[in-house]
């Protein structure tokens, strides 16, 4: 509850800083406009910036998911077998040197504008964090505490699952909660090589209309889109790292 009022309260002072330097210093629209003109043009649209909401989410949604489950098969794989690792992982380096408009150009022109082709963009960004810190929360499990298990009976699967994975979690939402806006960016780039809905479309649009106010409105779209998503990564990571609050 503390955090959620000291929240509200940052907004709150952002608001008033934001609202203040506008009329103290005689900002005009067209660089910085007031906070009332841009939800103003975002009640005059309701329905097209919730469609683009909407899509947007689902795309991001898709590609988190995809990245979250690739990247932790990934980091277990290459923890069991370090042949495998050494040949793909500085693959996996490689493709991440490749900026994400040429990646998503080939991608659109492989699948098309479709929510699927938007989703792998999110995905690229998004599953090779994830792979690195699963990789590294399992390498950093106390090689004892695996022993004791094993003197106990327990096979290669039960170590895995009530051990290393449990241990190594603390890595992997360090990795999920960067990936829950790296995958947004994924997702909006995507839109941008041409679709008809979402936010990465509402943001060029109003660039090539030179709408300053609609250009600042789908801006506050995406940021309460990714920190929605951030916030949601996070309050799942203190139900299942309980322990991380407790050290």
């Amino acid at each position: 509850m503390k955090a959620v009022l000291r929240l509200v309260l940052g907004l709150l002072i952002a608001a008033a800083v934001w609202q203040g330097a506008v009329l103290a210093f005689g900002i005009r629209p067209h660089i910085l406009p007031r906070l009332e003109m841009i939800w103003g043009a975002v009640l005059q649209a309701p329905h097209a910036y919730w469609q683009g909401f909407l899509r947007t989410l689902i795309e991001t949604l898709i590609g988190f998911a995809m990245g979250a489950f690739i990247g932790v098969l990934n980091g277990v794989v290459f923890f069991r077998l370090p042949a495998l690792r050494d040949m793909l992982l500085p693959i996996f380096v490689v493709s991440q040197t490749i900026p994400v408009i040429a990646f998503g150009a080939l991608v659109v022109l492989w699948f098309g504008n479709t929510l699927m082709a938007k989703a792998i963009i999110a995905f690229y960004l998004t599953f090779f964090p994830v792979t690195v810190n699963t990789l590294l929360g399992l390498n950093s499990v106390d090689p004892r505490q695996v022993d004791l298990l094993r003197s106990f009976g327990a096979k290669g699967p039960q170590i895995l699952f009530r051990l290393q994975l449990p241990m190594a979690l603390p890595q992997i939402f360090v990795a999920l909660r960067l990936a829950a806006s790296l995958s947004l960016v994924g997702a909006i780039v995507g839109e941008w090589f041409g679709d008809t809905t979402g936010l990465g479309v509402m943001l060029l649009q109003a660039m090539y209309n030179e709408n300053v106010v609609a250009l600042w409105a789908a801006i506050f779209c995406c940021a309460i889109l990714g920190t929605g998503f951030y916030a949601l990564v996070a309050w799942v990571e203190r139900r299942l790292v309980f322990w991380g609050a407790e050290q």
